[in-house]
């Protein structure tokens, strides 16, 4: 296995102790897809696209139906997950600003990011602090184009992969010419001028691969956050061959070959981890940055009709309806999780945070506007309703809460109610019929965020 990996992701083992040593606190895993949506897995009742390495993921452990993202496109949503703030309250609100931030280009276009501040607390100080080593692989996308704004200025011991700051980790799309690794920039070999031979998710899990064949024997658990590119555009598969007796489109084909790959490099995350006996005091979750279709385009539109990629769900990314936000949850965990269970309880990402400190019992203290979702990994029901939050801006201002069954979304100060245990796909406003709802939701969102600088709200 160790054969396909470049000397520089070698580098990576350099340290590791003898096997045997067992760790009181697990280890964690986080995998994350991108714009994979709800409907796109066989367990959620996906018939066309294959995931045989995923589904049995959730038959050996946990399913979550109701979990959601931090924001309805990737950048907001990732600084939700590693900061454990919502968009109310986290400093990246969307992929770009409306106001201030730096300038660079994206393809032939200029636009403006900001970035994580050395000032937030993410996930990668927290768990250091409680005594893991912590490290991410693949995309990062919370840098803007600061090149001092990486996982390793962020809290994280290690990081390979690609910023935003540095286009050629993300050449080609899936091919990169470079890759960002603890600070140096590296070339990839099989990818220089123009090359097709190294494929971004490839890459990412052999240098994950690496860093956990590394900590084996450690004194100190790990927390490893592996962020794949796919199945975000473009349409480019390491082999497009995998649905060619189908009569599909060619885009199909790709799209189906993307999220094929995707489950294979997942397939082998799972057997390093049991072939090493990682496996044994190792949690691993599963899940996707937002909903489905990268772009509101034609092509991404067809795509995820076709494969009905939002499943129930009404809306795609960059909507706040669940089709936007809801995405598969997956935890595994042989031995700590109990094989095919399904918690229906609501969650998002902020509530990835507060979870990994209960995994570690941690006792730093820090903000949050998440909750453990570990009681319910265990099989415990919530209390009570809690209220979750989320904005967006590329249409004008958008709030959407959710509070137990109910689920709120406002936009050009019209907000709309649906109970989702009776209407799952957001089709019947009901807010008309429930002004005690309402009030409540309305007196919430008075407090629900604090004034960005880079995302202004206008006060009518």
């Amino acid at each position: 296995m160790l054969k396909r990996l470049n000397t520089w992701v070698l580098l990576m083992l350099v340290g590791a102790r003898a096997m045997g040593q067992t760790f009181e606190r697990p280890n964690i895993v986080f995998i994350l897809a991108d714009d994979l949506g709800y409907g796109d897995l066989g367990v959620n009742g996906q018939k066309l696209l294959r995931t045989p390495n995923i589904n049995p993921l959730a038959k050996e452990g946990m399913r979550f139906t109701d979990f959601h993202a931090g924001a309805p496109v990737c950048s907001p949503s990732r600084s939700v997950l590693i900061t454990g703030l919502h968009t109310g309250h986290t400093t990246i609100r969307g992929n770009a600003t409306i106001r201030g931030g730096i300038a660079g280009s994206k393809g032939k276009q200029t636009v403006r990011r900001t970035n994580l501040t050395a000032e937030d607390f993410t996930i990668g100080k927290l768990m250091g602090q409680s005594g893991y080593t912590t490290a991410l692989t693949g995309k990062w996308h919370l840098d803007g184009y600061d090149t001092l704004a990486t996982p390793i200025h962020r809290g994280f011991d290690q990081f390979s992969g690609w910023l935003i700051a540095y286009p050629g980790t993300y050449a080609n799309g899936y091919w990169p010419a470079q890759r960002y690794i603890n600070g140096e920039l590296k070339n990839v070999d099989r990818n220089q001028n123009g090359r097709k031979g190294y494929y971004a998710d490839d890459l990412t899990t052999d240098e994950s691969i690496a860093f956990m064949m590394a900590q084996r024997g450690s004194k100190k658990p790990f927390v490893l956050m592996i962020n794949y590119n796919s199945p975000h555009s473009p349409l480019d598969a390491v082999d497009s061959t995998v649905f060619q007796k189908e009569n599909w489109p060619q885009d199909m084909k790709i799209y189906g070959a993307q999220v094929h790959h995707l489950d294979e490099n997942v397939g082998r995350i799972k057997k390093c981890l049991i072939e090493s006996g990682l496996a044994k005091n190792t949690i691993v979750f599963f899940c996707s940055d937002n909903g489905p279709r990268s772009e509101g385009t034609p092509q991404q539109t067809a795509v995820a009709e076709f494969f009905d990629s939002n499943g129930q769900l009404r809306g795609y990314k960059r909507d706040l309806y669940e089709g936007g936000i809801r995405v598969p949850m997956i935890v595994w965990a042989p031995g700590m999780v109990k094989p095919g269970t399904v918690s229906k309880e609501p969650a998002y990402f902020a509530d990835i945070m507060p979870t990994f400190a209960d995994i570690a019992g941690s006792k730093v203290r820090y903000s949050t506007d998440g909750a453990s979702v570990l009681p319910a990994i265990k099989g415990k029901s919530a209390a009570k309703p809690r209220f979750l939050y989320w904005e967006f801006f590329e249409r004008g201002f958008e709030q959407a809460v959710r509070y137990g069954k109910w689920k709120a979304v406002k936009a050009k100060g019209r907000l709309e109610l649906f109970d989702l245990d009776k209407d799952i796909s957001e089709t019947n406003d009901v807010a008309a019929q429930h002004p005690d709802v309402i009030a409540s939701i309305e007196n919430y969102l008075k407090t629900s965020r604090t004034e960005s600088p880079f995302w202004p709200v206008e006060v009518k």
